[in-house]
């Protein structure tokens, strides 16, 4: 029997790649919403549909985490979380990332208190900052879960590098 938790020894994901996988995830959400009338609740099914039903089928993972090499398990058996716990984690985050869109496209010169439509998804997502130890955000701490890195993806992040080195070369 090992005393050490399973979440200490699973490999964490830095935030920067999170909000990445997050952001690819995201862009469908909002480009077919907008084509389908930009309602709030089409948007909301929309991030249900992709986050829950697709991570649940496929280990954990999204197109945005298998992008950058990670997946969502659960933080006490290290396995992908039944619908409950997805369902709690992305209503949460969905929630924010809908007020973050309506800041988004609501937002102009004369209304610039939709900015405070961001907030609630940047206190979210910046809890993971003040816990070294695990990262886990507020939407993972309720639901029980947490990222961690996997081999299983497309490593993007590592393939932009390499991209970013190969034109610096030919540039010189």
């Amino acid at each position: 029997m090992q005393s050490e938790p399973i979440s200490s020894r699973l490999p964490k994901v830095q935030i920067w790649r999170r909000g990445c996988a997050f952001s690819i995830d995201a862009l469908p959400v909002f480009v077919i919403g907008a084509l389908l009338g930009g309602s709030w609740l089409v948007q909301l099914i929309l991030w249900l549909v992709l986050r829950i039903v697709v991570a649940s089928r496929t280990q954990g993972q999204t197109f945005g985490r298998w992008a950058f090499d990670m997946r969502v398990v659960d933080e006490r058996t290290g396995k992908t979380p039944g619908v409950l716990e997805l369902f709690k984690r992305e209503g949460l985050t969905g929630i924010g990332l809908i007020m973050a869109i309506t800041g988004f496209t609501n937002l102009s010169p004369t209304t610039a208190q939709y900015m405070l439509l961001l907030l609630p998804l940047a206190i979210d997502c910046s809890v993971a900052n003040f816990d070294p130890q695990l990262q886990q955000a507020f939407h993972d701490r309720i639901a029980g879960t947490m990222v961690v890195a996997t081999r299983r993806g497309y490593s993007l992040d590592l393939k932009v590098k390499r991209w970013v080195a190969q034109l610096r070369r030919f540039v010189k």
